[in-house]
């Protein structure tokens, strides 16, 4: 069983900043696993690339450089055999893994919900999977979410949910659910084509699936974020790299949204580095605007 009685700071370079998490220290940079499988969020000519340069060696090389920057932990969807193998090499990295309870398909890693196969690889948290989370919030069946956790919780993980739209945030908070940290996407991904036209009164082209990125949505997550007491760990910072154009907009990013982020929060980044080094200018940006945050 993954033993949380004992506080965990792996972090190499001390000058990272860290945060709270149950009894845990985690790095205000977390690396995201969306690239490491070929998940863009944009479209196949760019999923196909990412699935060719990230072979294992590859992907373990970018976790060992996340060590040496000061990351400690690694957010992913079932990647249990390879974080067991990477562990068994001395790595380093904490793992989050997100699950929906559902089953997995045949052959994916681990047991029916994940959890078990948590516990066997030494995994510190389990998140509500945001897409999951989301699904549930539209069908009005939100409150068997907390079940799932209460599994997890009993297996000894720390417990999250990952949601994608403020309002379901707003009601976990409402409701006040028994979990350590909320997953907090700065972009609304889930809205239907009908809520879109509702909005914009039009339909823009998505980039992937529904998928509408609206410059105005981080606010609206960011209002929310501010008023949880809990730690927060917002993803798609850079709009699965629509906000990637130059290393200008990224740096101008990680500042705003540090600069709406409680000091008790952290971001989750996917990273591919095969144009350029991606894990030092993150961990550079995080060191350089952390101080930005809001006091809690």
């Amino acid at each position: 069983m993954s033993d949380t009685s004992q506080a965990v700071d792996t972090a190499v370079d001390q000058s990272m900043p860290l945060v709270p998490l149950g009894p845990h220290k985690i790095s205000r940079l977390v690396v995201g696993g969306n690239p490491l499988g070929g998940g863009s969020h944009m479209s196949p000519f760019v999923n196909n690339p990412m699935k060719r340069y990230f072979t294992k060696e590859r992907i373990f090389q970018l976790f060992r450089d996340c060590e040496k920057v000061g990351i400690n932990l690694w957010q992913s969807c079932g990647s249990l055999s390879m974080y067991k193998e990477y562990k068994e090499q001395g790595g380093k990295l904490l793992y989050m893994d997100i699950s929906s309870g559902l089953p997995r398909r045949e052959g994916s890693e681990g047991s029916l919900d994940g959890i078990t196969g948590m516990v066997e690889v030494g995994g510190l948290a389990v998140s509500h999977w945001g897409a999951f989370t989301d699904r549930a919030w539209e069908a009005g069946q939100i409150d068997k979410i907390p079940e799932y956790l209460k599994k997890a919780r009993d297996a000894g993980m720390l417990v999250g949910v990952s949601t994608h739209i403020p309002e379901v945030l707003d009601y976990m908070l409402t409701e006040d659910w028994d979990v350590d940290f909320y997953m907090t996407c700065l972009y609304n991904l889930n809205r239907g084509r009908e809520a879109v036209k509702a909005l914009l009164g039009h339909v823009p082209v998505p980039g992937t699936g529904r998928e509408v990125y609206l410059e105005d949505d981080p606010y609206r997550m960011f209002k929310l974020i501010q008023q949880t007491p809990k730690t927060c760990l917002a993803f798609k910072i850079l709009a699965a790299g629509r906000r990637c154009l130059n290393q200008q907009m990224v740096e101008e990013t990680f500042k705003e949204t540090f600069s709406q982020i409680k000091s008790t929060d952290a971001v989750i980044v996917g990273m591919y580095p095969e144009w350029e080094d991606q894990v030092t200018l993150n961990a550079g940006y995080v060191r350089k605007y952390s101080e930005l945050s809001i006091k809690s």
